[in-house]
């Protein structure tokens, strides 16, 4: 189509796309200022802008006037469908110690319950826990180990009845945790909360009821994990003493890892204890059913 001149009239229009610069000073329509508002709301929701970034930028939107001065507020973020940056498809190794959370985040969920009546139960080791496991305990116990758990979804919670019992949720380091339970006559702990999760990481959600009884929550690292750090340190004394530090440093730090070693060799043993006390006390309980 052309008018009165000869001229293609819609030759010269720009993209209507966030590269607009071959013609930054045309005006804006209200079109271009929702496609600009719908990128910002899709970066809210992705976590890429936080709310005082979303609401400045979205004011700017609807107040701009041309391409100039819409292009700036979508410049750092991905296009629609499109990641922020070329993503590296050969993944590097890991720095020592850290999670690759990526591979523990989704699968299969293997196991959804727990019950301890006059008894107990566990969830330990490697496992994956579901987006929502529903535990009950009446004069007993439980304990829901995530430290070496996969996750099948990024936020996971853990709905735990505790009547006249306990239970014990352990997170591993770097999740994140927030406890909604209520106690009656009883708790839930608290202690863990408010610690920032590392990027990545899934978000465990300990919620609620106990009544004359209480629900633990604690982040301890793994065995493995634990005997790493601890040969870290020692290499880290050696290297002092051959740089010329102090013996009274190395051999204070010895002494502090055997006490830590004898420490928890003890509660291993305790633990298979209760695990033997626990498996002894089903038995008796089957053969009074049967």
């Amino acid at each position: 189509m052309t008018d009165s001149s000869g001229a293609d009239s819609g030759a010269d229009l720009p993209d209507r796309s966030d590269d607009s610069s071959a013609a930054p000073d045309l005006r804006a329509s209200d079109a271009d200022r929702e496609q600009v508002a719908e990128r910002l709301r899709d970066a809210l929701a992705e976590g890429r802008l936080d709310m005082e970034e979303f609401e400045e930028r979205l004011d700017a939107t609807y107040k701009a006037r041309t391409y100039r001065e819409l292009a700036p507020l979508t410049r750092d973020l991905p296009g629609p469908g499109a990641p922020a940056a070329p993503v590296n498809l050969v993944k590097g190794p890991l720095p020592e110690g850290a999670v690759d959370w990526a591979a523990r985040i989704g699968g299969e969920a293997t196991s959804t319950w727990g019950v301890g009546v006059l008894s107990g139960f566990q969830r330990k080791g490697r496992w994956t826990a579901p987006r929502q496991f529903n535990c009950f305990t009446f004069w007993g116990g439980g304990e829901i180990d995530l430290r070496e758990a996969n996750f099948e979804a990024k936020e996971v919670v853990v709905n735990c009845v505790a009547i006249m019992g306990g239970m014990n949720v352990v997170v591993p380091p770097g999740v994140e945790v927030v406890v909604r339970g209520i106690g009656i006559m009883g708790g839930f702990d608290h202690s863990e909360e408010g610690v920032p999760g590392d990027p990545g990481a899934p978000r465990v959600v300990v919620t609620g009821f106990a009544f004359w009884g209480g629900v633990g929550v604690e982040r301890k690292v793994t065995r493995a994990e634990r005997q790493r750090l601890k040969a870290e340190r020692k290499a880290a004394r050696r290297g002092l003493l051959e740089g010329g530090g102090g013996r009274h440093e190395l051999l204070h730090g010895d002494r502090f890892d055997r006490h830590a070693d004898r420490f928890d060799r003890h509660r291993e043993r305790l633990e298979e204890h209760l695990d033997r006390l626990e498996e002894r006390r089903e038995r008796r309980d089957r053969r009074h059913r049967d």
